[in-house]
């Protein structure tokens, strides 16, 4: 977010930087902890932020305003194995329609893991799930973009929300499809909440733990 701004920095983004280096300064001597639970497979918890960066100033001069911000993290035993944040390359025109790029884009990242683990079972190696198929959980917790995912009747109108909504549904259907199970998950345990905007202390703590164990 900070480099975003080396070209013309102003003085609240020098504060930015210094607070992110008291925050590493601060943190230098802790880890990342790794607790398998082998009763959980691949999750993916996906999570957007809806034009977060509108200020009324820039509005109308600086298309970035009008951009939404996600971010998500896929993990496997319990363990995160990957998370992201960026800003998302279309503009969203709802809350609904950025957390859905969100989940598309998270569900998209975690297809190669999912086929990778059902071709190391399908031959022969030990794998950590409960179940006897690869499966992926998606937590959500947006209504309209949950209801999306889990109603083959509710079809995207816009054309860039659509290609999205068919790459991974062309996936779970068919030959070879791999399963997905689309979850509501309460706001406040996001975990990738802390991807998408400043947090308070008490869930940035909480958050904290579950991604990095501490």
């Amino acid at each position: 977010m900070c480099a975003r701004f080396c070209n013309c920095p102003k003085v609240e983004h020098g504060e930015a930087v210094k607070w992110l280096g008291r925050y590493l300064k601060g943190t230098a001597d802790k880890g990342f902890i790794i607790r398998p639970d082998p009763s959980l497979g691949i999750e993916i918890h996906p999570d957007s932020d809806f034009a977060g960066a509108w200020e009324p100033e820039g509005a109308g001069e600086d298309i970035d305003t009008a951009r939404s911000r996600h971010g998500f993290i896929v993990s496997y035993a319990g363990c995160p194995l990957f998370w992201k944040s960026q800003m998302q390359t279309e503009i969203a025109l709802s809350s609904t329609e950025a957390e859905f790029i969100a989940l598309a884009t998270a569900t998209r990242a975690a297809i190669p893991i999912q086929r990778i683990l059902v071709e190391i079972k399908e031959l022969g190696f030990p794998v950590i799930t409960d179940q006897n198929t690869i499966h992926c959980s998606v937590f959500e917790d947006n209504s309209g973009a949950l209801a999306i995912a889990k109603l083959p009747k509710t079809r995207p109108r816009t054309k860039h929300i659509n290609v999205k909504y068919f790459h991974w549904l062309s996936w779970t259907q068919g030959e070879g499809s791999l399963p997905f199970s689309f979850h509501k998950i309460d706001t406040k345990d996001q975990p990738a909440d802390v991807l998408t905007k400043p947090l308070v202390v008490e869930l940035l703590v909480k958050h904290r733990k579950w991604l990095l164990g501490w």
